[in-house]
Formats: C-alpha cells, sequence, structure tokens
C-alpha cells in the first residue's frame, strides 16, 4: 500500500532559481527506492529531499538517512512529513559545497546518494560527485532526461561529450525509470530519468594522472566543431605529433575518442613522452 503523500496544493512553494521540482508521484518514489536497493545499515544520502516524497520510503527501507538541503523553509515541513518513519539528519547547505569524502568517514563507510537532483546543477553536482568517487558506492539519481543520455551516449554521438567520458571511465550507468512532466509540482518542460551509476571495481581503463585526464577531455571538447589537431592545443604546442603517437588521426573530433584512447593522451603527457605546451592562450 502507497503511503500517503500531501496533494500537489500543501506542498511549500518551489523556488524557481532553485530549481525546484517537486516530485509527487508516490508510486515513482517507491519504485526510484525500490531500485536504489538501499536496506538497514546503509549510509543513505538524499540530495536536496524537498517536501520529502523520496525521503518517506528511504527511511522505510534503510532506517536512516542523511539529507542535504539548501532550502531552509522547507526543512521543517520534511521533517514534520518524516516523523516517526526512521532517523532523518538534516544539513541545511549547498551540496556542491559538501566534502563526501568526510561525509563518508564520519559515516563509517561508502555513500549511497539516492535524489531528485534540481536541474539547474544538475551537471555540475555528477561532476562533484565523480570527483570524490572513492566516497560513493553507488548513485540512484533523477536528472533530465537529457542529461541521462549524456550520462551513458557512446562515442560518435551527438549526446556524447565531456560529461559521459569521466561517469563512463568510473561508473557503470544504467537507466531505470523514465518520468513524465505530470510527477513533479511544478510539472517541468523536460521528460526526466532515473540513473543508477555504480562505481567500477576499477575503471575503464588506467588513468595515470586523474586531473590530467579531466584537462585533455575538457580540451578536446572545448569547441567540438573543431579537430583534435586544432582543440588539443591548449594542452600541446603541436598536438599532431602527440596524436599520432597515440595512433589517433589529428583530423578527428573529440566526440570520436573512446575513454581508453582519451586515457592514453593523458597519460602520455603524464608519462612525459612529448612536452605539454607551455600556451596560455
Amino acid at each position: 500500500m502507497n503511503a500517503p503523500h500531501p496533494p500537489a496544493r500543501s506542498v511549500p512553494g518551489t523556488k524557481k532559481r532553485l530549481g525546484q521540482h517537486f516530485l509527487v508521484d508516490a508510486a515513482a518514489a517507491q519504485a526510484i527506492v525500490s531500485a536504489s536497493g538501499v536496506g538497514p545499515g546503509d549510509r543513505v544520502v538524499e540530495i536536496g529531499p524537498g517536501p520529502g516524497a523520496l525521503t518517506e520510503w528511504l527511511l522505510r527501507a534503510a532506517g536512516a538517512v542523511w539529507a542535504i538541503e539548501l532550502d531552509e523553509e522547507l526543512i521543517p515541513f520534511l521533517r514534520q512529513r518524516t516523523r516517526g518513519l526512521g532517523q532523518l539528519h538534516v544539513e541545511q547547505t549547498d551540496a556542491l559545497r559538501v566534502d563526501y569524502r568526510q561525509l563518508a568517514e564520519q559515516l563509517g563507510g561508502e555513500l549511497q546518494i539516492v535524489a531528485n537532483l534540481p536541474y539547474n546543477i544538475s551537471t555540475p553536482l555528477l561532476m562533484h560527485f565523480i570527483a570524490q568517487k572513492e566516497a560513493i558506492a553507488r548513485m540512484t539519481l533523477m536528472v533530465q532526461t537529457e542529461v541521462a543520455e549524456r550520462l551513458y551516449a557512446q562515442p560518435g554521438t551527438k549526446a556524447y561529450g565531456a560529461l559521459s567520458v569521466p561517469c563512463g571511465l568510473w561508473m557503470e550507468i544504467e537507466p531505470i525509470l523514465h518520468l513524465p512532466p505530470a510527477a513533479f509540482h511544478p510539472p517541468p518542460k523536460v521528460n526526466s530519468t532515473v540513473v543508477q551509476l555504480t562505481r567500477r571495481p576499477a575503471p575503464l581503463a588506467e588513468i595515470d594522472d586523474p586531473a590530467l585526464f579531466s584537462q585533455v577531455v575538457r580540451a578536446a571538447f572545448g569547441q567540438r566543431r573543431k579537430v583534435l589537431a586544432n582543440s588539443l592545443r591548449v594542452m600541446h604546442d603541436n598536438p599532431r605529433p602527440w596524436l599520432e603517437q597515440n595512433r589517433i588521426d589529428p583530423q578527428r573530433r573529440g566526440e570520436t575518442l573512446s575513454i581508453a584512447e582519451f586515457a592514453r593522451l593523458a597519460n602520455t603527457l603524464s608519462q612525459g613522452m612529448t612536452n605539454p605546451s607551455t600556451n596560455t592562450n
């Protein structure tokens, strides 16, 4: 039997500047939590719980939730709605400022993140999570369908880009559920998709220097219409020999490179086999 949820009119007012679209479909909330696989003993972190549609089911499944909510006006409503369901710990702060490594250490193990991410910061949040991946075992996240498609996009497709590569390197990614605008209040102008990102036992390719790898990926996608011989000039004073050394045609574009090819390029620089550019332009 589904837990009751308040009608849209009783949900606290949303703030457009915070990208708030509250999930109000109880069946969808239950399905998301079920798909997340969280249970007693898991260190469950919810980002932007809002009025608590997911929080109810997370507490029922795991017994304890650490919620990170920026909007302090929502916290009393959240506490009231979840009273008696389990241990709810709420921190009023910006999820982009949270040190998830420190939180995992504080809680005694890897985190399970479940969230309906604010649409206006979903990509920065994903990159923030990936940067602290060693603290996170699994993420079950609601994002815009367009963002979801970028997460699991393959080389050579329009959606493949600077988000696809680091996420694919470190995470196994699976779409779980698609939701229409009517599942939210207020309804967004886009469809939404729940994706599950599970940290790989080992990265898809060996990386000598993760920071340098990220720089190479950003440079390759910085100007998508440019071929690599031009877009990578910010990384190397003469990209052609560097690319050819790694068996990559300098006339290719960034969106055609596999994760393994990006790894070879970054590792070559890291190992000092070629001369990095000193250009600052």
